[in-house]
């Protein structure tokens, strides 16, 4: 599996990643709409593990196992609007044996737009959960801002 140079930049623990609301994000209003804050904290979390060196799925493995949401949790405070440049903050806020859990903001310039959670976790393909191997728990521990909310 080769590997993929991720996008974005870590400051401190934070990964930030910049993106730009285009029109297909957006309602009538030209206001991004609500579930596409989810695709924007997908597109964070992604390149959070890419920078840290850590895959998103194993297709290839005797065994393929792939990252999934378990949770989510989101609070909307503020819209973006079309052609907004925003940022993607991502921080790992929690690790257990089979869990970790993403505290992630979608900012613009430098108001917080919209924050939540989310509980990640892999499985199998066929949907058996797996434990978070030693490997990807140490490039996570870097990470882990107990302190972020």
């Amino acid at each position: 599996m080769s590997e993929i140079k991720g996008l974005g930049h870590f400051a401190g623990k934070t990964h930030v990643l910049p993106i730009r609301v285009y029109y297909e994000d957006t309602d009538l209003s030209g206001i991004v709409y609500h579930a596409n804050y989810l695709r924007f904290m997908e597109r964070g979390r992604t390149e959070f593990f890419r920078c840290a060196g850590i895959w998103l799925a194993k297709l290839d493995d005797a065994e393929p196992i792939a990252w999934t949401l378990r949770k989510a949790n989101l609070e909307y405070l503020r819209p973006a609007r079309l052609d907004d440049a925003l940022e993607v903050h991502t921080s790992c806020g929690g690790l257990t044996g089979a869990r970790m859990t993403a505290k992630q903001k979608v900012m613009c310039e430098g108001q917080v737009l919209m924050e939540g959670s989310v509980e990640a976790c892999i499985i199998t393909l066929s949907g058996k959960p797996r434990r978070i191997s030693q490997e990807v728990r140490e490039k996570l521990l870097p990470y882990l801002d107990e302190t972020n909310t």
